[in-house]
C-alpha cells in the first residue's frame, strides 16, 4: 500500500508552471488522504488560474499514479487569494483584499484599456474583481465596460457598484452627465475619489483595479498615500517621451512605499491590417530596457491594433470580445503575472493583531 511519504515525494516532482516551485515544498498540498488504492488531496493556489487547472490536475494525477498501489486519484485544485501588505499607516478596506493601481506618467498611452482588460482577465481566471475609475476629469471605464446606468443607494450613505462582464465597477462617470466637465480643484477631486472608494459596497473582492488619472500631481499623490495599495502596474509606450513620464510615476510610488508590480508596454508594434507589415511607430523596446535598468518586472508588450481600440470603445474590451485572440492572451499573461507577484508578497496580518486600549485606572 502507498504511504503518504511516497505520495508527497512523487507530487514534489510536479512544479508550478508559474513560480517554478513544487507544490509540496510550497505547502500547497492539503488534506492528503490514502485509503488502500484510493488517494485524494487538494492543491491550493494563491492566485487565480482557472485556465491552467485542467493541465495541473492532469500532471498531479499522473504523479500520484506513478506510486505503486495507487489506483484512483481525486485532486481538487482551488484558489485562495489573501490580503497582502500595503503602505504603513493606511486604513485597510473592508471586503477588498488587494488594491492594484494601474498608472502612467502621461495620458494617451492606453492605461484605461489596460486596466479594463487586466480586470476582465483576472475575472476570467476565477477571481472576484472590481474596477474603480479614479480618473475624475476623464472617466472612461463606463464606456469601456459598457455601463450607462446610475448606481443605487439603499441607505442614502453608500452606493452599490454597477456590474457588467462579471466585474464590479464604480466611476464618477456614473454620477454626472457625459458632457459635463468636472471643474474641480485638487482637494475636491480627491475627496470625491475617497468617497467613491470607501462608500461603495464592494462585495468580497480579491482584487480592486484602480484606473489612476495620468500624471503625478495632487490627486495621484493623495491617492497613493491614503488608499491601501498592494502594488502598482505602470503602463507606457516605447517612445522616450512616454518613458520619461513613466519614470516619474515609478518614483512617486517608490516614495510613498507602494511596490511596482511591473511595466506594461503598450502600442509596441503596429501590424498593417492590409499587408501584414510590422512597424515600431513609437520606437522599439523602450519599456523593456527601462524595466531591466530599474530591476522591475517587464509584464509584456501589446500591439497598436485597431480592434483593441474598437472593442474598448464598444463596451466589450478584447478579453471578453475576442478571448482567443493573441491580444487577449497577452492581457491574460499580464494579469497572471501580476496575481502571482502579489501572491509572493508578504501577507497582511493586521487583522490578527490585538487592539490595545489604554485607560486611566482610578
Amino acid at each position: 500500500m502507498a504511504t503518504q511519504e511516497q505520495l508527497l515525494a512523487a507530487l514534489a516532482s510536479v512544479k508550478d508552471p508559474n513560480t517554478g516551485k513544487d507544490f509540496v515544498g510550497s505547502k500547497s498540498v492539503k488534506n492528503l488522504q490514502v485509503e488502500g488504492g484510493d488517494v485524494s488531496f487538494e492543491v491550493e493556489l494563491g492566485y487565480p488560474a482557472k485556465s491552467q487547472v485542467p493541465a495541473l490536475r492532469k500532471a498531479l494525477v499522473a504523479a500520484a499514479k506513478s506510486v505503486a498501489g495507487v489506483e484512483n486519484v481525486s485532486v481538487n485544485v482551488t484558489t485562495r487569494v489573501v490580503a497582502h501588505s500595503v503602505q504603513r499607516g493606511v486604513q485597510l478596506m473592508p471586503n477588498v483584499k488587494n488594491i492594484i493601481a494601474v498608472a502612467s506618467g502621461k495620458g494617451g498611452v492606453g492605461k484605461s484599456t489596460t486596466a479594463a482588460n487586466l480586470a476582465l482577465a483576472l475575472a476570467a481566471e476565477g477571481a472576484k474583481v472590481g474596477v474603480l475609475d479614479a480618473d475624475i476629469y476623464g472617466p472612461s471605464q463606463p464606456m469601456m465596460l459598457g455601463i450607462d446606468r446610475r448606481p443605487e443607494s439603499d441607505d442614502g450613505q453608500t452606493m452599490e457598484p454597477l456590474e457588467n462582464h462579471g466585474i464590479q465597477v464604480m466611476s464618477i462617470g456614473f454620477l454626472v452627465n457625459q458632457d459635463e466637465a468636472m471643474i474641480w480643484r485638487g482637494p475636491m477631486a480627491t475627496q470625491a475619489l475617497e468617497q467613491l472608494l470607501r462608500q461603495t459596497n464592494w462585495s468580497d473582492l480579491d482584487y480592486l483595479i484602480v484606473d489612476m488619472p495620468p500624471g503625478t500631481g495632487d490627486i495621484q499623490l493623495t491617492l497613493s498615500q491614503r488608499v491601501p495599495m498592494t502594488g502598482a502596474v505602470i503602463v507606457t509606450t516605447p517612445q522616450d517621451i512616454a518613458l520619461i513620464d513613466a519614470r516619474k510615476a515609478v518614483t512617486m510610488f517608490e516614495k510613498v512605499g507602494v511596490p511596482i508590480l511591473g511595466v506594461v508596454e503598450n502600442m509596441a508594434v503596429h501590424v498593417c491590417s492590409n499587408c501584414g507589415h510590422a512597424e515600431h511607430i513609437f520606437g522599439e523596446g523602450g519599456g523593456k530596457r527601462y524595466a531591466q535598468e530599474k530591476g522591475i518586472e517587464y509584464l509584456g508588450a501589446l500591439p497598436l491594433a485597431m480592434h483593441i481600440r474598437e472593442q474598448a470603445d464598444s463596451g466589450k474590451p478584447t478579453v471578453v470580445a475576442d478571448p482567443d485572440s493573441e491580444a487577449a492572451n497577452i492581457y491574460r499573461s499580464v494579469a497572471r503575472q501580476v496575481a502571482i507577484k502579489i501572491a509572493s508578497k508578504a501577507k497582511d496580518f493586521s487583522s490578527k493583531f490585538p487592539t490595545i486600549t489604554v485607560s486611566k485606572n482610578t
